[in-house]
Parts: C-alpha cells; structure tokens; sequence
C-alpha cells in the first residue's frame, strides 16, 4: 500500500501571494476612499473580520485603521465600527476621530482668530497711518 497517496498534498512553495501588511491594507482603502467607492460614512469592515478574511494577524488591521484615522479619513466609534470620516465636517469635531487631529483642530482654529484680529490691526494702523499729514520740511 502506497502511504503517500494518503498523505496530504503540501502546497509549492510561494504559489500564495504574501500576506497583506498595515500599509497595503491602509493604501487599499484610501484609494477606495479617493475614488469613490467608499462614501462618507460607509462603515468598513469590523478589523476581526477583515483580518480574518485576509489572513492577517488583527493588530495589522488595527494600524492600518489607526494610520487612516491618523490621517483624518476614517472615524472610530467604540462599540460602533470604523467608518470613512465626512470630508466636510471640520476635522477633530466629531465623535472618534483622532486625538491628534483634535488638538490640530484647537490650534489651528486660535491661530486663525489671532490672524483675524491681526488684520483688523493692520487695517487700523494702515487708517490712521493715511489721515496723518506728513511733516513740512
């Protein structure tokens, strides 16, 4: 009796496409993202579920959907899912968008009120500069 026939059948090496890293998967949706294909609010994926099917350890999904929210296109809601983040919506306001992006969002909003009121000081200075006569020689 022939064991080998039992035996079984091992696959060649490198007939399996490598695994997906974070960046793939990450550069996959984005380009979803950037061509319409995943509208504003569309929930992803549950990460478990993606990784899963794509034969990944979970923490490689997890940083490939922290470095899209990281960059401001996908929102987290704990206990919700992973959705692709409204492009309208002021960044770092909504619920589960990142920390990182909501301090941005702090900053940039004081740095525009100071720009605000340095031009209406400009505006005043450049006035009162104008209605000043010029001394006589």
């Amino acid at each position: 009796m022939d064991s080998s026939r039992d035996a079984p059948k091992s696959k060649a090496k490198g007939t399996e496409p490598p695994a997906m890293t974070a960046k793939d998967i990450a550069a996959k949706y984005r380009q979803e993202i950037a061509d319409g294909k995943r509208e504003p609010g569309s929930k992803l994926p549950a990460a478990r579920q993606l990784a899963k099917d794509l034969r990944v350890q979970l923490l490689t999904v997890q940083s490939a959907y922290n470095q899209l929210r990281d960059e401001g296109l996908l929102l987290t809601q704990q206990g919700r899912g992973t959705f692709v983040r409204d492009p309208s919506v002021p960044l770092g306001t909504e619920p589960g968008s990142s920390p990182a992006y909501a301090a941005l969002a702090k900053e940039l909003s004081s740095i525009h009120d100071a720009l605000h009121e340095l031009g209406e000081r400009m505006n005043r200075l450049e006035q009162t500069v104008d209605g000043m006569t010029p001394p006589s020689p």
